[in-house]
């Protein structure tokens, strides 16, 4: 119960890493606050972290839009009385197609998503947090970060690469106030996120070969999102008191390989 008497927003909480991690922060120990633009999904989220004897609060939001991100701020303090931990995890992976052919649209649906939403993320979380400190974890991706190589991910892995800065420029600026700010950067895990991929047009001409499967430690298989859970309540937590402004890549060293 090492969260015990602490509160924690999970964003894109509906399923995947998000759910996982709501509900590790809560058998920690900690009342949550979910949010989803899927409000069916976030209610049984909430529903499982109360049957495991926490509070939740499950808010539908969009969380790029400014005025929803604010409200549900402002609600999460007035129900549940404070935030100590920010997981900010919700995205897309949008549309992936060469950059010759990508249509500024679709280009601007997932940075509104992936970057402005993780911005409006801190930015209505972080004054809450500014007297007592606290955690706040981004989720990026291992594309931007360290590989450049999945075709027609430009706009994705540029997101990705955003939210890193991100979170390292956050980490010094907020460390005045004891308000840490890391990064994970998972690989290739069993989620639902390629449900909102959608890929168009000819792959490019250079594919990335790798030598021997695409995750080594696991000859291939996928991690799982309880495995990136327990890295978002390792970061959480006060184990990880005297690390900021990290990248983790978490893929069992499949970026290794580019």
């Amino acid at each position: 119960m090492e969260l015990h008497g602490k509160v924690s927003l999970v964003t894109g909480a509906g399923s995947g890493i998000g759910r996982a991690a709501a509900l590790k922060l809560a058998d920690a120990g900690s009342d949550v606050a979910v949010i989803s633009r899927s409000p069916d999904e976030i209610a049984e989220v909430a529903a499982e972290i109360e049957r495991r004897g926490r509070r939740a609060i499950a808010i539908p939001a969009d969380i790029a839009d400014a005025e929803a991100m604010e409200a549900a701020v402002e609600r999460i303090v007035a129900e549940l009385g404070g935030l100590d931990v920010v997981f900010a995890n919700a995205g897309i992976n949008g549309v992936w197609a060469p950059l010759h052919e990508l249509s500024p649209e679709d280009w601007d649906a997932t940075s509104r998503i992936n970057l402005r939403g993780t911005f409006l993320t801190l930015r209505y979380t972080v004054p809450v947090m500014l007297e007592t400190g606290g955690s706040i974890i981004i989720t990026s991706s291992i594309n931007g970060t360290r590989t450049f190589t999945t075709p027609g991910a430009s706009a994705y892995a540029t997101t990705k690469a955003g939210q890193l800065a991100l979170g390292q420029m956050a980490a010094l600026e907020l460390a005045r106030y004891r308000i840490r700010v890391n990064v994970i950067c998972p690989g290739a895990i069993e989620t639902e996120i390629d449900d909102n991929t959608e890929k168009q047009g000819a792959e490019p001409p250079v594919p990335a070969e790798f030598p021997e499967g695409t995750v080594p430690l696991t000859h291939g298989a996928p991690g799982s999102s309880d495995e990136v859970a327990d890295l978002v309540l390792f970061l959480a937590s006060e184990r990880s008191r005297h690390i900021t402004g990290t990248p983790i890549w978490i893929d069992g060293g499949q970026s290794l390989l580019v």
